[in-house]
């Protein structure tokens, strides 16, 4: 019979369980809709790498960098870097254009940023290689997102 009376308790709590999916509740006790994605609407995970290849380079430092419900993460100005991302409509090659007319060396020292994660409910994946850091500086300057 103890047998039965846990599996009973455990069937309750699972039927219970599913019954509440898609219901949240607020710190009053009232019910409100549960978002209907599993993944938030904004939330990226950025990178600085070595490297050519993403794959097999070494990662120098990352953040991540959720824009909704509102700003925050690792990211040091998550607002300015929302704000940008969002005046970039997400597109985060518009991000990295020549913004300087820093002279940089041709050495082959390459530096991979990448973007990964949802952008207002869209899967984003995002992957840029420059041939040094003075050339990523130059094509980065003055911008938020990248500014880690």
């Amino acid at each position: 019979m103890r047998t039965f009376r846990t599996l009973g308790a455990t069937a309750f709590a699972t039927v219970t369980g599913l019954a509440l999916v898609g219901t949240a509740f607020t710190g009053a006790g009232t019910a409100e809709a549960a978002p209907a994605s599993l993944h938030a609407p904004s939330a990226l995970v950025l990178t600085v790498g070595e490297g050519a290849d993403p794959a097999v380079g070494t990662v120098v430092r990352a953040v991540t960098l959720t824009c909704l419900p509102r700003p925050s993460g690792s990211h040091p100005a998550p607002e300015a870097a929302c704000a940008e991302l969002a005046s970039a409509g997400g597109d985060f090659t518009s991000l990295t254009d020549i913004r300087d007319d820093r002279p940089c060396t041709r050495e082959w020292n390459p530096v991979t940023l990448t973007g990964d994660g949802v952008w207002q409910g869209r899967r984003v994946a995002w992957i840029a290689t420059y041939g040094n850091p003075c050339e990523l500086r130059a094509r980065t300057a003055g911008g938020a997102v990248f500014a880690f």
